[in-house]
């Protein structure tokens, strides 16, 4: 078990991290903190394997934090801007989380932390089911379980995800889903649609129905699809 703390003063951020901390496993959270002067209080007393840090923080911001703090816990940084990078690299972070960053890449970063504390890797793929994704619609962040997504259609460079109960509109392509979600499970059938294999309802020759949803399946990506069903 790696235990960790998050310093983070978004609350949205906050619940993200510390859901996908519980979903993980194999992660033990001790502490949030809105500001990195508590954490440094806290540290004084306390030992933690890992931080998740956010960059812009009141008082005190997160590369200034780690110039300070003695000795340094493996670190994940999560921020919303790219350009403190190669700073963070000459701090031998262990990752760094662009926001809004997926399940997936969560646990990769994760996994970063575990190789270099030579632990075992859980196997994520085969719990399927509990994967989630981060959806950015509007000014929202939403949490939600891959297995509760029905489809996806495309919108240019925005996408509507739908799940059993609601429709949200997500600022990523449906390029950005292809890598994100779990392939084994989701299947790409059209230029404008990508469906969860297990929500299927009919499979017809020019189209597949979900619930209520007729989706045509697209000339270029039939083939696929069908090897996929017989799978």
């Amino acid at each position: 078990m790696i235990s960790c703390i998050i310093i983070e003063d978004q609350a949205p951020a906050q619940r993200i991290l510390k859901r996908y901390i519980e979903d993980f496993g194999e992660l033990e959270l001790k502490a949030i903190f809105t500001n990195a002067i508590e954490a440094l209080e806290f540290l004084k007393n306390q030992s933690v394997d890992l931080i998740f840090l956010d960059i812009h923080l009141p008082k005190l911001s997160g590369m200034d934090f780690l110039n300070i703090l003695q000795p340094k816990p493996y670190v994940i940084l999560t921020t919303a801007f790219q350009d403190y990078a190669i700073e963070s690299y000459e701090q031998e972070v262990s990752d760094y989380l662009l926001k809004p960053f997926s399940f997936n890449r969560f646990i990769k970063a994760v996994y970063k932390v575990q190789k270099q504390m030579n632990l075992p890797r859980q196997n994520f793929e085969s719990a399927a089911v509990e994967k989630s994704v981060l959806i950015k619609s509007g000014y929202d962040y939403i949490h939600i379980k891959e297995a509760d997504i029905l489809f996806i259609k495309s919108e240019g460079d925005y996408s509507f995800v739908y799940t059993s109960e609601n429709k949200y509109l997500a600022s990523d392509s449906l390029k950005h889903w292809e890598e994100t979600l779990i392939q084994k499970s989701f299947v790409r059938i059209h230029k404008s649609y990508m469906v969860n294999v297990s929500k299927l309802d009919k499979v017809g020759p020019s189209n597949i129905e979900i619930r209520e949803y007729k989706i045509p399946v697209g000339r270029v990506y039939k083939k696929v699809f069908l090897e996929r069903m017989k799978l």
